[in-house]
């Protein structure tokens, strides 16, 4: 026993387990600490209601006179009266324009309230919590998968092995987690830009049911150890698939349709991405699980194909669509430039669709076929660099805003990630750099650095958007800033400890030690994984809790101050009485 409470791997298990435990001990605390607090205020409030009911005519007559003098406002006019104000010479220039105090300045209030028809808030909001359902789940799988690597004994069920959790935890994160929240604001982006409803709630529900079927029987298939035997990120069997792709496929539907019934001439650019990228999913996984040419190579280059355009056509298309309506909202000004988001759509278009077998350099896929995805990656840098500098110029202006505001942050930050990530891909695409980096963890690093640098807090940006205007209530500044801390450390820690071990682990193999020399190098970095990923899965746990006070707030016990306060008491026990 002595011995096995010496060895690293359990030590650091129980470590990671004590920090969740240690995580909810402190919860309690704070929820007991405020249970006194209300306790304290209830008792107070009480004592006020007895004093208030025994004033005399003449101290509310007081309170009623200081109300008065406490609402008194200027008219505006007292110093030019009435006279009509004009300027001759025209020394007054665009005296409109306000640059101090914008609309939205810092922290949202109840009064910006978004009105829209509750049944579509319903819908909305049900996609989304289905969504954070997803996240906590497959995000807790990965964390089960982090430990695994300094404790691989930790279990020996077959159900729990290596090879069956992660896909569990990539598919459920990619077509539970980002697939459905999405689609969930696609649903309250597409009518708003239109000036119209959704054409038909039923089929968005059905959506939703189909979605989340496919992801709830996905998860247990490949848990079972039934899988499609093939290629990364499409591990769930063709029929569980389909359901999955029915649901979008109603959906685009749905889209079209309320597009097709819109108020407004234009189309949004925002439903330029949205609807292309659901267009493109339904291809891509028809085009993926077809057997007709999954043999030998064509396999390999089908497995390209889908790996890349899931991730570049579906995920990153569609949370650009979102970014182009979120991010002015958030700011309350318009995009920098239209033409900018219209050349990063076509040319992304262009250039993503061909650079999936740059994944495969040095295998037997053709040579040209390899250097053509390598000379599209390069491309890539003209959609990147447009939208980055887009997005980029659209926040200039209000860069003073990042320390009055919890949303800005998560933009600022997915923006930074959506140019560094996306420029790291164009680099690893060099044959030189795949001879180092392929197939070691490096790769991993790079997908969260983009699917969630990018995807994940893009998706957090528009929640904190969107929820507090839907539903008028506010998340916990403290619980916003735990959570974006958390998620930023444990991703920094995370994919540059992976970067570095898999640097040195790729100039091993090429200087070609044996391969268990790389195993025993990775054994520190794999650690540090663990440990960013820890961060990453407690943030996680903070953002469902935001999530949930967005949606039921907590109500507080107010004492009154104001005179206005104490008279609204005190006139309500007349009227009681």
């Amino acid at each position: 026993m002595n011995d096995s409470l010496n060895e690293p791997g359990l030590q650091i298990t129980v470590i990671l387990l004590l920090l969740p435990i240690i995580f909810a001990l402190i919860l309690i605390l704070v929820k007991v600490n405020r249970m006194i607090s209300e306790t304290l205020k209830k008792k107070e409030l009480k004592r006020i209601y007895e004093h208030l009911s025994r004033l005399e005519p003449g101290e509310i007559s007081a309170l009623e006179e200081r109300k008065k003098e406490l609402e008194f406002q200027l008219s505006g006019s007292e110093l030019s009266g009435n006279r009509t104000v004009k300027d001759p010479r025209g020394l007054i220039d665009k005296a409109n324009e306000i640059h101090e105090i914008r609309f939205l300045q810092s922290k949202r209030k109840e009064d910006d309230k978004i009105k829209i028809p509750d049944d579509e808030k319903k819908l909305v909001l049900w996609f989304l919590g289905c969504s954070v359902f997803w996240l906590l789940l497959g995000t807790t799988v990965g964390e089960y998968l982090g430990i695994k690597f300094v404790a691989p004994d930790a279990d020996h069920l077959s159900w729990l092995s290596f090879g069956r959790l992660r896909p569990v935890h990539t598919n459920m994160v990619f077509w539970g987690w980002a697939s459905m929240a999405m689609v969930g604001f696609s649903y309250y982006v597409i009518p708003r830009v239109g000036n119209t409803k959704i054409f038909n709630l039923k089929i968005g529900y059905i959506s939703l049911i189909l979605m989340n079927s496919a992801v709830f029987l996905g998860s247990i298939c490949l848990m079972a150890g039934v899988n499609n035997s093939g290629g990364e990120y499409r591990e769930y069997i063709w029929p569980v698939m389909s359901l999955f792709a029915s649901g979008i496929a109603l959906s685009i539907y749905n889209h079209i349709r309320t597009i097709e019934f819109r108020k407004t001439k234009e189309i949004y650019v925002s439903n330029w991405y949205v609807v292309s990228a659901m267009m493109y999913v339904v291809v891509i996984l028809i085009v993926a699980y077809l057997p007709f040419w999954q043999d030998g190579l064509g396999e390999t280059i089908t497995q390209g194909y889908f790996m890349h355009q899931g991730v570049g056509m579906w995920f990153m298309f569609f949370n650009l669509g979102l970014m182009y309506y979120f991010l002015p909202q958030e700011l309350n000004s318009p995009v920098y430039s239209y033409s900018l988001s219209i050349l990063a759509f076509w040319t992304q278009i262009l250039f993503y669709t061909l650079i999936g077998t740059h994944h495969f350099i040095f295998s037997a896929i053709p040579w040209w076929m390899q250097t053509i995805a390598i000379v599209a990656s390069v491309g890539m840098v003209i959609p990147v660099t447009a939208g980055s500098v887009n997005f980029m110029m659209t926040i200039r202006g209000s860069w003073h805003r990042l320390k009055f505001s919890y949303v800005l942050p998560f933009y600022v930050v997915s923006v930074i990630f959506y140019f560094t990530g996306s420029m790291q891909g164009t680099v690893e695409a060099f044959r030189t750099t795949n001879l180092l980096w392929h197939f070691t963890d490096f790769t991993v690093a790079h997908s969260h650095l983009t699917m969630y640098g990018i995807i994940t807090f893009m998706l957090w940006s528009f929640a904190y958007t969107l929820i507090p205007r839907l539903t008028s209530y506010e998340p916990p500044s403290i619980t916003v800033g735990l959570h974006f801390w958390m998620a930023l450390i444990g991703i920094l820690v995370y994919t540059i400890s992976l970067m570095i071990g898999s640097t040195e682990k790729g100039m091993l193999w090429m200087d070609k030690k044996p391969f268990i020399e790389g195993v025993v190098l990775m054994m520190p970095f794999w650690l540090w994984r663990a440990i960013g990923g820890t961060m990453m899965w407690i943030s996680h746990i903070i953002f469902a809790y935001n999530f949930y006070r967005m949606i039921c707030p907590r109500k507080g016990i107010r004492i009154p101050e104001s005179p206005s306060e104490i008279l609204e008491i005190i006139h309500t026990q007349q009227n009681k009485s």
